[in-house]
C-alpha cells in the first residue's frame, strides 16, 4: 500500500539561535514543502530518491537493513550517512519498520528550490515521524538537533509561539495577519546556510545568555502587537542589533545593503538563505540590479 506524507516549510521570524536558550520565537509556516512517498518493494532494503522542485533527482542511494539496524556508515558520502542516522534512530523509536517487510521504495520531492534552505532536513524528519508513528521532536534531538521550531512549522498551518521550557518544546498557534503584510518581502541571498554548523558556532560564543533571551522575547511579543509598518520596522531593527551584540557580526543591512530605503532583517542561520525585507515601495528592482534575483511577496511566501 502506496503512503503519502507532507510537511511545511519554515521562516524564523525572530528568535534565531536564541530560541536555543529559551527565548520566545515567532516561525511562519511556508506555502512551499516536502512530501514523502512509501511504497513496498521485494528488494531487501530500501530505495531512496530525493527530486528538487524541478523535477530533477538530486540524491539516489540504496540502503540495506543492516545498515540502519546497526547504523553502518560504510561511505564517505554525507547525505547517505546522515539518512542513515535518521533511519536508525527512528528504528531505535519504531523497530517494526523494518520487521515482515521485504522493503520500500521511498522517494522525497520538494516544492521549493533546495538551495533555498526552507527546511528539507526538518520536513524530512516530519514526514518519517509520521510515518512510523514516532515523536518528531524525538526523532530529531537524537538524530539531526536544533530547536524543534521548523517542526512544529512542519506540523501546523498557522504562525506560532515557540519556546523551550525545561528542553521540551512549547508551541502555541497564533494569527498573524498584520495588514502591512504587503510591505514584506523575502529575498534569497544565493548562499545556503549549514544551520547545524551555525548553531555548532553559535554555542562556542555563548558566555550568559540571559538578558539576550529577555530581550529577543520581549521583541518578539512587541513585533505581534505592532499595528503598522513603522512599529514592526523599528522592533525588527532593534532585534537586529541585538543579535549582532550577541553574535559578534554586523547585520546583513550594514554587511550587504547598508544603502537600501527600509528595514533588512536576517532570518534563521545568519550569512544566508533568506532576509525579510520591509519596504514601503516594491524592493525587487534594488535587489534585482545587486544581483538577487529571488524576491517573494509575503502572500507568494507564508502559508
Amino acid at each position: 500500500m502506496t503512503q503519502t506524507y507532507y510537511s511545511n516549510g519554515k521562516l524564523l521570524i525572530t528568535g534565531e539561535y536564541v530560541v536555543l536558550n529559551g527565548a520566545t520565537a515567532l516561525a511562519l509556516p511556508t506555502k512551499f514543502g516536502q512530501s514523502l512517498l512509501i511504497e513496498p518493494s521485494e528488494v531487501n532494503g530500501i530505495k531512496w530518491s530525493s527530486f528538487d522542485s524541478d523535477g530533477s533527482c538530486w540524491f539516489e542511494t540504496f540502503i540495506v537493513f543492516d545498515e540502519i539496524k546497526n547504523k553502518i556508515k560504510t561511505t564517505d558520502n554525507a547525505i547517505k550517512n546522515t539518512l542513515i542516522e535518521i533511519l536508525h534512530e527512528a528504528f531505535q523509536l519504531n523497530p517494526s519498520y523494518l520487521e515482515d517487510v521485504d522493503g520500500y521504495n521511498i522517494s522525497t520531492r520538494l516544492t521549493f528550490p533546495k538551495k533555498w534552505g526552507l527546511g528539507t532536513s526538518s520536513t524530512l524528519i516530519n514526514n518519517i515521524a509520521n510515518w512510523l508513528a514516532v515523536d518528531a521532536y524525538t526523532l530529531l534531538k537524537n538524530s539531526f538537533g536544533g530547536s524543534g521550531y521548523d517542526l512544529a512549522c512542519a506540523q501546523n498551518d498557522s504562525a506560532i509561539l515557540y519556546q523551550l521550557i525545561n528542553e521540551k518544546p512549547n508551541v502555541q498557534l497564533i494569527p498573524f495577519h498584520p495588514i502591512f503584510s504587503n510591505a514584506i518581502y523575502f529575498v534569497y541571498l544565493n548562499k545556503k546556510q549549514n544551520s547545524k554548523t551555525a548553531i555548532a558556532n553559535y554555542f562556542n560564543r555563548l558566555d550568559n545568555m540571559e538578558a539576550g533571551v529577555e530581550k529577543i522575547t520581549k521583541y518578539t511579543q512587541q513585533a505581534l502587537l505592532a499595528k503598522s509598518l513603522e512599529e514592526f520596522s523599528a522592533v525588527l531593527l532593534h532585534h537586529e542589533i541585538e543579535m549582532s551584540t550577541i553574535l559578534e557580526q554586523q547585520t546583513i543591512q550594514e554587511a550587504l545593503f547598508f544603502d537600501f530605503d527600509g528595514v533588512i532583517k536576517s532570518l534563521g542561520a545568519w550569512g544566508g538563505d533568506f532576509v525579510m525585507v520591509l519596504s514601503k515601495t516594491n524592493p525587487s528592482s534594488y535587489f534585482i540590479e545587486k544581483g538577487y534575483h529571488v524576491i517573494l511577496t509575503y502572500e507568494e511566501m507564508i502559508l
